[in-house]
C-alpha cells in the first residue's frame, strides 16, 4: 500500500505492534528508524527488513531522544511520521501498590511520548508539516482494576493528544491518538485474565496505518471492545462502577 510518508520514527519497535508497524512501513518504501531498548532485537528486525534503521535508546532519556531525532533527520531525512509506541504493562492493585511501579510506567508510557514530541516538534514546525501519533489504550478511557499503574498513563496520553490537536494543526502538524484493545504481543502474553476480542499484532498494524493515512485523530479497535469502553466513559460514577464490576472487569476470585 502506498503511503504519504518518506521517513518514519517508531519507538517500542522491537516487538508487538511497533515491530509490525516497522515491517509494514518499510515494506511500503518508507525509511524507518526503529527504536527500543533491546539492541539485539532491533538488529534482527533490520536484517529482516533492509528499510529499517535500528536506533537503540531509552525513551525515558530526554537527551537521547533529542539526539536520536537529530540523527534521523541527518541520515534518513526529515521525520514525516513519528509513532511513539513504547510502553510497559505492570499490573498494580491494592495487593502490590507501589509508587516505584507507577513511576516506571509514567516515565515510559507518558514521558516517553512527551520526550519524543519535544524532539521532533522543532523540525516539524520549521517545515510546517508532520504527523505525530501517540499510542494510548482503551484502558485510558476509564479506571479499571488492575491497571492502577498502566491506565493513568494512557489516560494522560489521550488527554495530551486532545490538548495538542488544534494547536499543532494550526502549524500544519497532524496529531493522532491510537487506542488499541487487546493485541497479541509479548506484553499481553503474560496476562492470566480473559482478553475479549483480542487481535493479532499484524492486524493492529494494518488498522493503524490505514487510520494514519486518513489522518484520523483517533484510531481505536476492535470496535466491540471500544464500544463497551466508551459506554463506560459516559456513564455517571454509580452506574459506571456497577457496569465495570459486572461487565468490564468482574472481580477475580482470590
Amino acid at each position: 500500500m502506498a503511503t504519504p510518508w518518506r521517513t518514519a520514527w517508531i519507538t517500542g519497535a522491537s516487538t508487538g505492534i511497533g515491530r509490525e508497524l516497522a515491517l509494514a512501513l518499510a515494506g511500503s518504501g518508507v525509511k524507518v528508524a526503529a527504536s527500543a531498548r533491546t539492541a539485539d532485537r532491533l538488529a534482527e528486525l533490520a536484517q529482516i527488513a533492509p528499510g529499517v534503521a535500528p536506533l537503540p535508546l531509552d525513551v525515558a532519556d530526554r537527551a537521547a531522544m533529542a539526539q536520536a531525532a537529530r540523527g534521523i533527520a541527518g541520515t534518513l531525512g526529515p521525520i514525516d511520521l513519528a509513532i511513539f509506541n513504547a510502553g510497559i504493562w505492570e499490573p498494580m492493585s491494592s495487593r502490590n501498590f507501589s509508587s516505584a511501579t507507577a513511576g516506571r510506567s509514567m516515565a515510559i508510557n507518558y514521558m516517553g511520548v512527551v520526550n519524543g514530541i519535544e524532539a521532533v516538534l522543532p523540525g516539524m514546525i520549521e517545515r510546517g508539516s508532520g504527523h505525530i501519533a501517540m499510542v494510548a489504550s482503551v484502558a485510558g478511557y476509564r479506571g479499571l482494576p488492575p491497571t492502577a499503574a498502566y491506565g493513568p498513563t494512557k489516560a494522560a496520553v489521550i488527554n495530551l493528544a486532545e490538548t495538542l490537536r488544534d494547536d499543532f494543526a494550526a502549524r500544519g502538524i497532524t496529531v493522532t491518538v491510537i487506542c488499541p484493545g487487546y493485541v497479541e504481543t509479548p506484553m499481553t502474553a503474560r496476562n492470566k485474565f480473559p482478553m475479549p476480542f483480542i487481535i493479532p499484532a499484524e492486524d493492529a498494524a494494518r488498522r493503524i496505518i490505514r487510520g494514519l493515512a486518513k489522518r484520523k485523530f483517533e484510531i481505536a479497535f476492535p470496535w466491540q471492545l471500544v464500544a463497551l469502553m466508551k459506554l463506560g466513559r459516559i456513564l455517571p460514577y454509580p452506574l459506571f462502577f456497577w457496569y465495570a464490576r459486572t461487565f468490564l472487569a468482574p472481580p477475580r476470585r482470590k
